[in-house]
């Protein structure tokens, strides 16, 4: 009884909305499509390598109502087959001027970088992500619902407040009763310029698995994650510096502090081509549960160069130092295309 009546107002708001708006029909689909294919040099060993291809849908239903989807195709090593995820699936209302209420999977808006690139690596700065993506120190999804506002005022101010599944869920159920929340504000001084900051918090249950790696946790653990991040991206010159303080709290440990963050910039020489560099460091207390605590500074140096808008081609110097490691050389060309 109790679900079917919290149906009740979910089903009213699509009503409306649909009302609002006029008829019902894709006004506005749009299919697009991106992939990105490469060669690395690792261990004297030449490999090519099929990155993700990504499946990327929005349509606009009405006025107020639209849809945004995206699925990833990628070869899994472990299984030696393609698999399929789908990283976003999300309905929007736009119930008043800019602020809008979502729901469905989204990507988490705990950092410039996973509230921005997402998938098309084709838009990616550098060949991959920061290493703290590599590391699972954030949470990438949250399947929830949340309300967000963007472009208000003379600093276009921004927020994103998320009530979700928390880690250790998955898309259709979550594990316990606790319930993931992301506050997430941000503002645009400048053209091309964002400066913000994210307040993350959950409550990972004994036996959850972090982030699908098939480590098990053996206690309770409360998160909370505090991030903040400057981006400015001008005709020339390019900066994107972001940190993320950790605080997880169990039992036996108490409040155990980790610190990831990472520095890129970049400078285009001609107008289609961009030399570049990235570093990026973890720093883990010995008795941190939840992560994997091997300190690890990466630096990344690289050549962009820009096709056109929708296809560039990268290569890039990496060098891993991780503690209890051998250190790790490699050279990566990749091409990334939208289509």
């Amino acid at each position: 009884m109790k679900k079917n009546i919290l149906k009740v107002p979910l089903i009213l708001l699509l009503m409306v909305s649909l009302n609002q708006g006029g008829q019902l029909f894709a006004q506005n689909t749009s299919i697009r499509g991106f992939v990105d294919i490469g060669t690395k040099l690792e261990e004297d060993k030449v490999n090519f390598e099929l990155g993700e291809y990504d499946l990327f849908i929005t349509s606009d239903l009405n006025d107020h109502l639209s849809f945004l989807g995206e699925t990833v195709f990628r070869y899994n090593q472990n299984t030696e087959n393609f698999e399929v995820s789908v990283e976003r699936a999300i309905i929007k209302y736009n119930y008043y001027g800019n602020h809008s209420l979502l729901i469905g999977k989204h990507h988490t808006p705990i950092n410039y970088w996973n509230d921005t690139y997402h998938h098309g690596r084709v838009f990616f700065p550098t060949i991959d992500r920061p290493y703290l993506f590599k590391r699972n120190i954030i949470p990438l999804h949250t399947t929830g619902i949340s309300l967000q506002g963007l472009n208000l005022g003379k600093l276009r101010f921004g927020y994103d407040l998320m009530v979700g599944n928390g880690i250790g869920s998955n898309d259709l159920t979550d594990n316990d009763q606790f319930k993931s929340i992301t506050a997430a504000v941000h503002i645009k001084p400048l053209d091309r310029m964002r400066i913000g900051a994210t307040f993350y918090h959950d409550v990972i249950s004994e036996g959850a698995d972090i982030h699908g790696s098939d480590v098990i946790i053996n206690e309770k653990i409360t998160q909370n994650l505090v991030s903040a991040s400057i981006a400015y991206f001008g005709s020339k010159f390019e900066l994107l510096a972001e940190g993320t303080m950790a605080v997880n709290n169990a039992q036996s440990t108490g409040a155990v502090n980790s610190l990831s963050s990472y520095l890129y910039a970049g400078y285009r020489i001609k107008e289609k081509i961009i030399p570049y560099f990235r570093i990026d460091n973890l720093n883990f207390q010995d008795n941190e549960l939840y992560y994997l605590n091997n300190d690890s500074t990466v630096f990344v140096s690289g050549l962009r160069y820009e096709i056109n808008y929708l296809a560039v081609l990268k290569l890039e110097y990496q060098y891993e130092n991780i503690s209890g490691l051998d250190n790790l050389n490699r050279i990566k060309l990749q091409i990334a295309i939208g289509f």
